[in-house]
């Protein structure tokens, strides 16, 4: 297995099942076991803190990627994991939402990996999947799909691809894992099954090739339209 960190995205709630939880620590266990580095949004309270927790109670390292602004109103707030106050846990403290997800991308060299979550979550997830398209990145993206919460995405993509809205060839850039039939998802072991899945993903070259180092030439570019 790669040795690289890995970025995780995941609710700052733990949701309505204590499989979500059970996931999260499955998780952050399994990164630190595997000698890679965590890499999440910094929240210390539900499935988030789970994750980061577990990871540095195995011993593994953690970065924690968090807002100027949440910071100083207090962060994402405390209490999944009782007198835990992110010790052991190294802060970046970005100056947007935007500078925080270019952070957590760039750290993340071996990939993204995704449980349950909301609004922020899913907007993350699909941002990693479409910088894979467009070629910013050459990233998996890995949706553990307890209890079949991501099902619905998956649908989607499938549907968008039936639709010719995305090439057949890129349903590849989003990987589902699955619990096995006759496991209970609460005893499954979805870190274990995540990493494997990001290790075994190959590669996709989107059809879009931009080279994104050209930011000086697109600026002149823009100059000359405008002119």
């Amino acid at each position: 297995m790669s040795k690289l960190a890995v970025c995780v995205f995941c609710a700052s709630s733990l949701g309505t099942r204590p499989a979500y939880l059970a996931a999260a620590s499955s998780l952050g266990k399994a990164i630190a076991a595997s000698g890679r580095k965590l890499v999440y949004g910094g929240g210390m309270k539900g499935l988030m803190g789970a994750t980061a927790h577990a990871c540095v109670e195995a011993g593994g390292r953690v970065v924690g990627v968090i807002p100027y602004a949440m910071v100083a109103s207090g962060g994402e707030g405390y209490g999944t994991i009782p007198g835990w106050d992110g010790g052991g846990m190294e802060v970046v403290i970005a100056k947007s939402m935007h500078e925080r997800k270019q952070t957590m991308a760039a750290r993340a060299e071996a990939g993204f990996i995704a449980l349950p979550g909301g609004f922020g979550t899913f907007e993350e997830v699909l941002e990693m999947i479409t910088w894979t398209q467009l070629g910013i990145h050459r990233k998996p993206v890995v949706l553990l799909n307890i209890f079949n919460f991501y099902s619905p995405l998956r649908q989607m993509i499938r549907d968008a691809v039936d639709s010719g809205f995305i090439p057949p060839e890129n349903i590849a850039l989003a990987v589902f894992v699955d619990c096995p039939e006759g496991i209970d998802p609460g005893d499954f072991d979805w870190g274990k099954a995540g990493l494997q899945a990001l290790d075994d993903w190959k590669s996709v070259k989107g059809p879009r090739n931009f080279d994104w180092t050209l930011e000086r030439k697109a600026e002149t570019v823009g100059q000359k339209l405008e002119g």
